[in-house]
């Protein structure tokens, strides 16, 4: 395995394992601009990455043949590869040079002041906050964000900066390395937006995720920054295991807060009803961003300003479809506090409109069962719910084991609602593109 990817790697040839992920996809991105020559297999390549691939010249293979595993002098190989794989055993086999995604960033960002953004939730929209406060303050920060924004052309890329925002997620690194993928990142602040169970793929418990958290605050710097909300209990406890940076607990009147309706920080207030995104989730990432953007040197009036600009981010609370009698919304949700908050949002949105809303358990956990009833409990302020599960059977009522009998009861009730919610961590298309499709005939 390779433990430096410093300056004398440059121009050597690169592929990578698993590249239309988001975080691999984002990687390849990087490496480009830093002068590598990159190329890539994968299962299958779809839009959006797949077109950014083009763009950059990567060469895509399809599949893991190990006759098809081009030569080159270094392998990233993506978490998603496991050991029976044709072309992971070819390079062990062959003793070629490897390494994990998450520790070539590191490596590569190593020199940079680093803003790592964490949790169980809002990760992917915090990122993309603090990425549009940083440029619209025309710092050329780099970036690598595991989503879509339409605010950017890209969810990755290098920058001429010092700054670099990386969303910071605590799945495992690979199958030679099951820590967490924000331990390679070494960060100069480190926000912790919430932390709940989830992964239950790999992690036993929560206090198996308070271990991954703890080593990643473990390498914050004296001087550094570790950002919590005040009213996060869990987080607090992560934090009373020891924290040897500047602690902030957002939500303290020597932070920053919400005060009604509005931000307050220092005696201005900033209202929050004019941003252009929904739900009480949202207005913490954003309170969040800015408290790090003020930390590295942006005012918060100036972040504010930035955030008024925002486009949002693919798949959160994302309205898909809109006339004048129907509404589709599309959502990641796969959590029971992030379904609840997604609901309360889409209230707050459609009034006394009734909602309908469409949930997949695609999670690992949340079809394992782990949620119990606080899983269905959480959907309790919908009008109707309709669950979708492709895993296994679940006794309860309104959850679908198959596609078509879940499209089969929609078609009777669709005209019932003006509202419809999908949350899904998997591919939504399935289930927007045949709603989408009965709304127009």
């Amino acid at each position: 395995m390779v433990t430096n990817v410093g300056e004398k790697y440059l121009k050597m040839n690169i592929h990578i394992l698993g590249i239309c992920g988001t975080f691999m996809g984002g990687l390849a991105q990087i490496l480009v601009e830093k002068g590598y020559r990159v190329s890539g297999s994968d299962h299958q390549f779809y839009p959006p990455m797949s077109d950014q691939l083009d763009l950059l010249g990567v060469e895509m293979i399809k599949g893991y043949g190990a006759n098809d595993l081009p030569e080159a002098d270094l392998y990233v190989i993506g978490n998603v590869l496991s050991r029976g794989n044709e072309s992971v055993e070819y390079i062990l086999n062959n003793k070629l040079s490897y390494i994990s995604g998450p520790q070539m960033l590191g490596e590569i960002i190593k020199d940079k002041i680093v803003i790592a953004v964490s949790g169980t939730h809002g990760k992917t929209s915090t990122s993309f906050m603090l990425c549009q406060i940083f440029l619209h303050e025309k710092v050329d920060i780099g970036y690598l964000v595991g989503g879509v924004s339409q605010s950017f052309d890209s969810s990755a890329r290098l920058g001429s900066s010092e700054f670099f925002i990386i969303e910071a997620d605590e799945y495992d690194s690979a199958f030679f390395d099951k820590r967490s993928k924000f331990i390679h990142y070494h960060p100069d602040t480190f926000i912790i937006n919430n932390i709940e169970f989830d992964h239950a793929d790999i992690f036993s418990d929560l206090d198996d995720i308070y271990k991954q958290f703890h080593h990643a605050v473990r390498t914050v710097p004296a001087n550094g920054n570790v950002l919590i909300h005040k009213n996060d209990n869990n987080a607090k406890k992560l934090l009373d295991m020891g924290c040897w940076a500047k602690k902030h607990e957002l939500g303290r009147e020597d932070t920053i807060s919400f005060h009604k309706s509005s931000i307050l920080f220092k005696g201005e207030e900033f209202d929050l009803n004019v941003l252009p995104f929904l739900g009480t989730h949202n207005h913490q990432n954003a309170i969040m961003a800015i408290y790090a953007a003020y930390l590295h040197g942006i005012h918060p009036r100036k972040s504010y300003e930035a955030l008024l600009q925002f486009k949002g981010v693919k798949r959160r609370f994302e309205i898909i479809y809109q006339d004048e009698n129907k509404v589709i919304i599309d959502d990641f949700a796969h959590h029971p506090t992030a379904i609840l908050t997604t609901i309360n949002a889409a209230k707050d949105f459609s009034g006394k409109e009734k909602i309908l809303g469409i949930i997949e358990l695609g999670s690992n956990t949340m079809s394992s069962g782990y949620h119990g009833e606080e899983l269905f409990k959480s959907a309790e302020g919908l009008d109707k719910v309709l669950w979708l599960n492709l895993s296994k059977e679940i006794d309860q009522e309104n959850v679908y084991n198959a596609i078509e009998p879940l499209l089969d009861e929609l078609k009777k009730i669709l005209d019932q609602y003006n509202v419809i919610l999908i949350m899904s961590n998997k591919d939504s298309k399935k289930i927007t593109e045949p709603i989408i499709e009965q709304i127009a005939h």
